[in-house]
């Protein structure tokens, strides 16, 4: 995978995480190919980088992702009156959701339930068998992220971790866990970036290489 050498080319103490990478890619690659959606979620930085995520699968990432010509042609064929302008500027995506964002869900949840499980609630709602979870946890011990996780796996999801030092308690729920290899919450998040900006990478090549 020529994205996830890079990284390590560039970040030679990730040369350890090297095959979790790998691992993650490919589940990313099996759920997007089933049919399946990424649900990803985390806690303050974390949650940003969710929804960076999500930024870098949704549309373009290193390329265009243009409609092709089928797709545009099966769009029109079902709405003939579908502008170009839209079409020109619609670009292929992949389905992530990123978790804890919908204000209204989370504080009804909140005051009604248990504010620490809305993640885990957001997963029973749009679980299916073919998704991938991504929690994102510097310590991995996040009880929210935790607990999503433990309810990913009740469901059949691929669950996933991306963390630091040891992973935590998220090492012995998720299937799959990417632990960079720093301790402080600040120098986690640093690493925590361009590994995922690799992942994102390579999925994107896989799924629009012609792009």
């Amino acid at each position: 995978m020529k994205y996830i050498d890079a990284l390590v080319e560039r970040y030679p103490q990730l040369s350890a995480v090297k095959e979790d990478a790998e691992e993650l890619c490919r589940a990313l690659i099996k759920c997007f190919s089933s049919g399946g959606k990424l649900l990803v979620c985390g806690n303050g930085g974390s949650s940003a980088d969710a929804e960076h995520i999500a930024g870098e699968l949704m549309k373009g990432f290193l390329k265009k992702r243009e409609l092709s010509k089928e797709k545009r042609a099966r769009m029109l064929g079902q709405y003939p009156r579908l502008g170009e302008e839209i079409l020109d500027s619609l670009q292929q995506g992949l389905p992530v959701i990123p978790l804890g964002l919908c204000a209204p869900l989370s504080t009804a949840f909140a005051n009604d339930c248990n504010p620490k499980f809305i993640f885990a609630q957001e997963v029973l709602a749009y679980g299916g068998m073919n998704d991938v979870f991504l929690g994102i946890s510097t310590s991995g011990n996040s009880e929210n992220v935790c607990a999503a996780a433990e309810v990913a796996r009740s469901l059949g999801l691929f669950s996933c971790a991306l963390t630091g030092g040891t992973g935590g308690r998220l090492r012995d729920i998720c299937d799959s866990v990417l632990a960079v290899p720093e301790t402080e919450t600040f120098k986690i998040q640093e690493l925590h970036l361009p590994v995922y900006h690799a992942i994102c990478a390579e999925v994107e090549e896989y799924f629009f290489n012609n792009c």
